[in-house]
């Protein structure tokens, strides 16, 4: 899914494990797999727990936002953006973590998969 230049992107090859990753997919797609450093806040509750991003991410860093297609993720980057923060979608979302490869864990630390 494309939303054209308005919503900058990153593709999953150019993150980096020094990357900060927030994942805004809800709690069932994150039990079952997930990027073991990522900041999870779901999309369903993200206005609400706002001050977790602001704690959690770097002062003067990008905000990498992924779900699992691109679609939640290329909103909320368009939000965080409106709010001054430098974000970027990250195309093709978590499908396009787990087709390259990336580790994914699930809610006990084991291997997970992309719900």
């Amino acid at each position: 899914m494309h939303f054209g230049s308005a919503v900058p992107t990153v593709e999953v090859g150019a993150l980096s494990g020094e990357d900060f990753l927030l994942d805004v997919r809800e709690d069932d797609e994150w039990n079952a797999g997930h990027a073991a450093d990522a900041l999870h806040i779901p999309m369903s509750a993200f206005v609400e727990r706002y001050g977790e991003l602001t704690e959690a991410a770097p002062q003067d860093g990008r905000v990498n936002v992924v779900c699992r297609s691109g679609a939640r993720s290329a909103q909320v980057t368009m939000y965080l953006r409106q709010q001054g923060i430098d974000a970027v979608n990250v195309e093709g979302g978590m499908r396009a973590w787990e087709i390259e490869g990336r580790p994914l864990v699930d809610e006990k630390g084991q291997p997970g998969f992309v719900a």
